[in-house]
């Protein structure tokens, strides 16, 4: 993060309030891959779009970028959830990606395939497609002055970005052009009422069971559970769940923040009394209302 994104996120928290989203560049649509997505299979024609903007139908994933009006050092790649059934990108995705823009941050939204859509690879084509989406951002294509890439992930965008932030073998591809060869680094995760484990010792998610199936055995549930991979090379991390969660267990959230602290791993765990699930950048007048300036403070805090 450099000064001026510094000194923005600071105005933020000072009570400078969100900046119109008329005053950032228009967002860019970047398909993800320059032909046929790997895995085989999968739908066709166009997304099909809800009331709401949620997608389903990704037949061609693709990355939006949110620019803000100067130059950004800093890219978040923003993921929505929705059970890995649909992407709430109308209620999750798109709102934070105009807020990071707002705030001196550039964002790239992530519409991904959905493994219920009759891809031949499965479960592995969304962290397939987050994996590209990094080597993308990392090689320039939102800014070319990027310097520090974060993940920002919601339900089970958070599962998709966590996974994509650690050492998950999942998702791999052949390269297929000069962006697949550049160097990257995730240097921070924020996951928000987050799927992470799919332990059937926890409550089942719509996550578990389009990945792993409703009763997996423990070594497969396991190996899509984010905690598995958390060592001392993860990112720091921020995490935001609230106590009466009714989709994500409650106990996600502190599951992760434990792995974290066992690694030796920077990590902020916000727990809110109350405010369910699917809040977004928080419904004003609640608790869930306060987590976009606590992050805020939080990645000030992280080193430049």
């Amino acid at each position: 993060m450099n000064r001026r994104e510094l000194l923005a996120l600071l105005t933020l928290l000072a009570g400078g309030g969100a900046v119109a989203a008329e005053e950032s560049p228009a967002p860019r649509v970047v398909p993800l891959w320059p032909d046929t997505p790997p895995g085989g299979g999968g739908p066709q024609g166009a997304p099909d779009i809800d009331r709401r903007a949620a997608l389903s139908n990704v037949s061609r994933p693709t990355l939006t970028l949110f620019l803000p009006e100067r130059p950004a050092e800093t890219v978040v790649l923003v993921a929505a959830g929705g059970g890995y059934r649909h992407i709430e990108d109308g209620k999750e995705a798109l709102p934070a990606a105009r807020w990071l823009a707002a705030h001196g941050l550039a964002a790239a939204v992530l519409d991904y395939r959905l493994p219920g859509e009759g891809w031949s690879a499965g479960p592995v084509v969304p962290l397939q497609d987050a994996r590209r989406a990094l080597q993308l951002l990392a090689s320039g294509i939102a800014e070319p002055g990027i310097r520090r890439i974060g993940v920002l992930g919601f339900s089970s965008g958070a599962h998709l970005m966590a996974l994509t932030a650690g050492a998950a073998p999942m998702g791999a591809y052949p390269a297929v052009d000069a962006a697949d060869t550049a160097s990257v680094r995730v240097d921070f995760a924020a996951l928000i009422y987050p799927v992470l484990s799919l332990s059937e010792a926890l409550h089942p998610t719509s996550a578990q069971r389009q990945l792993v199936g409703r009763h997996p055995l423990p070594d497969k549930a396991a190996a899509w559970s984010a905690e598995t991979y958390v060592d001392a090379r993860y990112p720091p991390t921020f995490l935001v769940q609230a106590a009466d969660d009714p989709v994500s267990d409650p106990r996600q959230a502190p599951l992760m923040a434990e792995a974290c602290r066992r690694a030796g791993v920077p990590v902020e765990l916000d727990m809110l009394a109350s405010g369910g699930h699917g809040f977004g950048l928080g419904r004003p007048g609640t608790p869930s209302g306060q987590w976009p300036d606590r992050f805020a403070a939080w990645l000030a805090s992280l080193p430049l």
